[in-house]
């Protein structure tokens, strides 16, 4: 199943999301994630983008035809960064929930992070580079955190107008989505 992609204004993205129960059999929903990732021509996917807040996101780096990440797919839940080091990278990042924004982040070029996959399976991992920014920025999702708040207070005054329309639906994508309800 195709899930629509909740975009920036919507409550849910702004929400740290709850742990899902050790056990809990996530696997469709799992599946459900990659297949709408794909659809999305995305490389990573968090459960609030689709209107879910579970701490459960899903990375995929083939799509970006890098060395460094061919083969990288992955599921992460309940995941915690323990640690983040090496020295910070600049480069620069978009968002499905976010269509037609991007910019410059820094963030550290390596975490360690204890996660479960889909089969409960428990692991603490360090990832460098590609990878360590993919995770860190679905990472941030989880934590109701988007990429957009790591952004000096100049650009955010650039890009407020588009945020303020991708809030209202003025936005459009090549992939289907969900734009808040305003009250």
């Amino acid at each position: 199943m195709i899930y629509p992609i909740v975009v920036y204004g919507d409550p849910v993205l702004r929400k740290r999301a709850a742990d899902i129960e050790k056990g809990s059999d996530v696997k469709q929903l799992v599946l459900d994630m990659f297949e709408t990732m794909r659809s999305a021509s995305g490389i990573g996917l968090a459960a609030p983008q689709i209107g879910m807040s579970i701490r459960l996101f899903v990375v995929d780096g083939s799509p970006l035809e890098e060395p460094e990440v061919s083969g990288f797919r992955k599921v992460f839940i309940n995941a915690k960064i323990v640690e983040r080091d090496g020295k910070p990278i600049v480069m620069e990042e978009g968002c499905l929930s976010i269509p037609g924004v991007r910019d410059d982040v820094q963030r550290p070029d390596s975490i360690t992070v204890n996660y479960y996959d889909e089969h409960w399976k428990e692991y603490t991992e360090t990832y460098e580079g590609m990878k360590a920014r993919i995770i860190q920025h679905e990472y941030d999702h989880i934590e109701g955190v988007l990429f957009t708040d790591h952004l000096t207070a100049f650009k955010k005054r650039i890009i407020k107008n588009k945020l303020v329309n991708i809030s209202r639906g003025k936005v459009s994508a090549d992939y289907r989505l969900k734009i808040p309800v305003k009250r």
